[in-house]
């Protein structure tokens, strides 16, 4: 086992050997190798053409070798299963990062304070100097890198500082749980697709699919960041007096994991975002299906415009958008409702004006504008990472771990 790399406390400290092993690597590698012999050997008995001597081999193989370890890891790599949305995810994100520099700026060192935090220890040793006292403490804050420290603690920093901060991140997995799922969302409707390798597989038991594998684990890594926030108010707010030992177990797991939990939805985010596919027509089809109904309130207000009442125009339109949404759902026709319009002799003062009053631009607003102020040089996203920019420079795709 490496020394420098995280190991979770309850492998080292907390969990029996025997609860560590049943969720082992080798146990779970070979328990799949046993399913698979019970199904082999259960559609033999059934009459499939399985011979004997691959029942054999399985059985002689169902225990995971050290071995054969690297082998199944190269495998799962080798196999692993817009403008305006684009920028209401990073207007979240960038809330994120206001939260976390926030949290961050806001650390203060717990100081030298001594065993209960009164200094009286210190005291003694400088012979009743306060002022050495408070040099000393002002000393060792800035050697650790913190602008000031706290000027009263208890046996330690009050648990309120990993509220804080764990808060914060677990806000940004929040953010990551609810981009994951509008890409999952998008990818259902097939017009957007994460990154996809050339053979790569997508489902194990249905070969046609192409699952957002990636996403998915954001919104599973982000589910849980998030609740790791509510293990930091737990542990503050059930403190006794100074302090008692019920935090430690907790915080151990707690504080490293929210870290490392962060930094697995960064990975993941940074390799989603960097090849995102789009399937415009996908989205232009989608869009012809949902225009008539769209732009009924553009066709009401051209009607009105005409001269003719508002409540007979939106009655007219209620009835043939009904008509055409029954068409839609029950029959599973294409929607008519522009059709049924311009049969409608009640319409033809608007027939010419249809064209521009189903322009899909029309629906945009000031999207593109806003988008382009938001992302361009000088807008917010710009201002917001200029400090990291040498930061940013140094990062890449990194591959995922399966």
């Amino acid at each position: 086992m490496s020394n420098d790399i995280y190991t979770s406390p309850l492998t080292g400290r907390y969990s029996s050997m025997e609860m560590q092993k049943l969720f082992s690597l080798r146990n779970r590698f070979s328990t799949w190798r046993q399913l698979w012999l019970w199904l082999a050997e259960s559609q033999k008995e059934l009459g499939l053409d399985i011979s004997d001597k691959a029942i054999d081999q399985m059985k002689a193989n169902l225990t995971v070798q050290d071995d054969e370890f690297k082998l199944i890891a190269d495998e799962e790599k080798r196999t692993r299963h817009m403008g305006k949305r684009a920028c209401l995810w990073i207007q979240d994100l960038l809330m994120d990062l206001r939260n976390i520099e926030r949290a961050r700026s806001d650390l203060r060192f717990r100081g030298v304070k001594g065993t209960t935090g009164t200094q009286a220890s210190f005291l003694a040793i400088f012979n009743g100097d306060h002022e050495k006292v408070e040099r000393l403490d002002e000393l060792v804050t800035r050697k650790a890198g913190f602008e000031s420290a706290f000027i009263i603690t208890s046996q330690t920093y009050s648990r309120k500082v990993d509220v804080d901060v764990i808060s914060a991140l677990a806000s940004f997995g929040c953010t990551c749980e609810r981009i994951g799922g509008d890409i999952r969302h998008l990818a259902s409707m097939k017009e957007m697709e994460e990154p996809f390798e050339k053979d790569q597989i997508g489902s194990s038991a249905m070969a046609y699919k192409r699952n957002p594998m990636r996403s998915e684990r954001l919104c599973s890594l982000g589910r849980l960041l998030k609740n790791r926030a509510t293990d930091a108010m737990d542990t503050y707010s059930g403190q006794w007096f100074e302090r008692t030992l019920d935090d430690s177990a907790n915080r151990r797991i707690t504080i490293p994991e929210s870290f490392l939990a962060a930094d697995a939805c960064l990975i993941l985010l940074t390799n989603i975002t960097a090849s995102l596919v789009l399937y415009p027509a996908v989205i232009n089809k989608r869009i012809q299906e949902e225009l008539p109904f769209m732009a009924t309130e553009n066709i009401l207000m051209a009607l009105v415009d005409q001269g003719i009442s508002r409540q007979e125009a939106h009655e007219q339109i209620r009835v043939l958008s009904h008509e055409a949404a029954a068409e839609v759902k029950i029959e599973g026709k294409p929607n008519d409702l522009i059709d049924r319009i311009k049969k409608t002799e009640f319409f033809k003062p608007i027939w010419q004006q249809l064209p521009h009053l189903l322009d899909p631009v029309s629906f945009t607003g000031r999207a593109g504008q806003q988008v382009l102020k938001f992302t361009t040089e000088g807008g917010e996203v710009d201002a917001a990472l200029k400090r990291y920019k040498v930061d940013l420079e140094r990062v890449h795709v990194g591959e995922l771990t399966v």
